[in-house]
């Protein structure tokens, strides 16, 4: 059976790339050295940028940090789900996975195959798995198992010992983080979980990231970008902006709600009105359009509204690294 392999090899402190409900992620049991190792070298991530630990279930959680009443609320509604929660690391749990910071993130997923590798590597005397997404550092999401394979196959050099496929994820996009290891919660990153309704149950207001958060995952300016740069461009600019690129010679793309008038050699694709499903299309969409192998990709500016956050976040990530070098 291919969870018993999976839960095995990670046992054995091989990689296994599992889905989740937001996007598939690069595992490794997150209280072995050498395995949290493997995963920063596959994915080419910076040493002192934390993983997420993903757990079976809020009991495992606590083995690694102490939840405490908030986060036990929040585990109780939430999780399963796509939220993540940073609390103060335990004096037994190894910081392999933490990016050296004293504080660990915490998730139990809802994907079903993703708990089944969970609690199969719980019954092998596993505490947790330490899973970013399976892709390399710094670009695209993967919400499908084939994108897993295109991003890492080249880097893994054997040490990626097998994918599930469970699939497209249903989410598409990283979990929310809040931070509560300092007191007073705080939303580090929007997520598949609405900032309200996490204030709902907590009965206070999530402050806004401030200087002294501890370091997250996923929390750096420019990030999940693809290889053709990203612009993010209001949807009444975006005819005049396609003109302008065509005019120096460079092809681009639009994504974006209706077809622009545009010059006949730009590649359009209608965005989604939904939030929930732009979400679940944005990274397989941006590979999509990256495959063009245009000079730009143009994705219209999203609607007001807290519905959009996480997917503005993305976005906004994805076009920082082109605005970065420009």
């Amino acid at each position: 059976m291919a969870i018993e392999e999976a839960a095995a090899r990670l046992a054995r402190g091989e990689l296994v790339a599992f889905p989740t409900e937001t996007v598939y992620g690069l595992g490794a049991d997150a209280s072995s050295g050498p395995a949290v190792a493997a995963i920063y070298r596959v994915k080419g991530r910076p040493a002192d940028h934390p993983l997420i630990v993903h757990v079976a279930d809020a009991a495992q959680a606590q083995w690694w940090g102490e939840l405490g009443a908030q986060g036990l609320a929040l585990a109780q509604a939430f999780w399963p789900g796509p939220l993540t929660l940073i609390v103060r690391r335990s004096a037994q749990a190894p910081g392999f996975a933490c990016g050296g910071e004293p504080t660990v993130g915490l998730r139990c997923p809802a994907h079903p195959v993703a708990l089944a590798l969970l609690r199969a590597f719980a019954r092998l005397g596993g505490h947790g798995v330490a899973a970013p997404s399976a892709n390399r550092f710094g670009r695209v999401s993967p919400t499908r198992a084939a994108h897993v394979a295109a991003d890492l196959a080249a880097h893994a050099a054997g040490a990626l010992g097998l994918v599930l496929d469970g699939g497209p994820c249903e989410v598409g996009l990283e979990s929310t983080i809040v931070d509560l290891s300092r007191g007073a919660p705080v939303l580090m990153r929007p997520g598949g979980v609405a900032a309200d309704r996490i204030e709902r149950v907590l009965g206070c207001p999530l402050l806004p990231r401030d200087a002294q958060a501890p370091r997250a995952s996923g929390t750096l300016a420019a990030h999940y970008a693809p290889r053709t740069p990203v612009e993010l461009v209001d949807g009444d600019a975006l005819a005049a902006r396609l003109a302008e690129l065509a005019g120096q010679g460079r092809r681009a793309a639009a994504w974006c709600r209706h077809r622009p008038d545009a010059p006949g050699s730009a590649h359009w694709e209608q965005a989604e009105d939904d939030p929930a499903l732009f979400a679940r299309d944005l990274y397989d969409g941006l590979r999509r359009l990256d495959a063009l192998g245009l000079d730009r990709i143009l994705v219209e500016r999203l609607p007001a509204g807290a519905a959009w956050d996480a997917v503005r976040d993305r976005l906004e990530r994805a076009a920082a690294t082109f605005a970065g070098s420009a």
